[in-house]
């Protein structure tokens, strides 16, 4: 079992860059897959970017290439999503979680365990 914490989040304009951060503290940590997904109010929860344990694997989104970026430290046990060149539609909550198995999920119902989510506000 892992619990994952977030933070990083805040508010920030248009065009700027926030890294979110998400922590846990058992060793378990460095087996599972992490994913970030971020829900707007009024829409379904989406999916960011997720990285194999090991990191040796990333599956992102393809709309947020070039923007979003998703890196782990397991000596930390914190994974980051790193997003640049922010937009007013990418105010959210962002919330990590984490999985087993080895195949990168983009669907939220393969994640066990999740964060309580950080708020991302991006002002125009």
């Amino acid at each position: 079992q892992v619990q994952p914490v977030e933070s990083g989040g805040g508010l920030v304009q248009a065009g700027g860059s926030l890294r979110l951060s998400c922590a846990a503290s058992e060793r378990t940590f460095s087996s599972y897959n992490m994913g970030w997904f971020r829900q707007a109010p009024g829409k379904e929860r989406e999916f960011l970017a997720a990285i194999s344990w090991s990191a040796d694997r990333i599956y992102l989104e393809d709309s947020l290439k070039g923007r979003f970026a998703i890196s782990r430290d397991n000596s930390k046990n914190i994974v980051y999503l790193q997003m640049n060149s922010l937009k007013p539609e990418d105010t959210a909550i962002y919330y990590c979680a984490a999985a087993r198995g080895q195949a990168l999920r983009n669907s939220a119902a393969f994640y066990d365990y999740w964060g309580q989510g950080t708020q991302v506000t991006v002002s125009s």
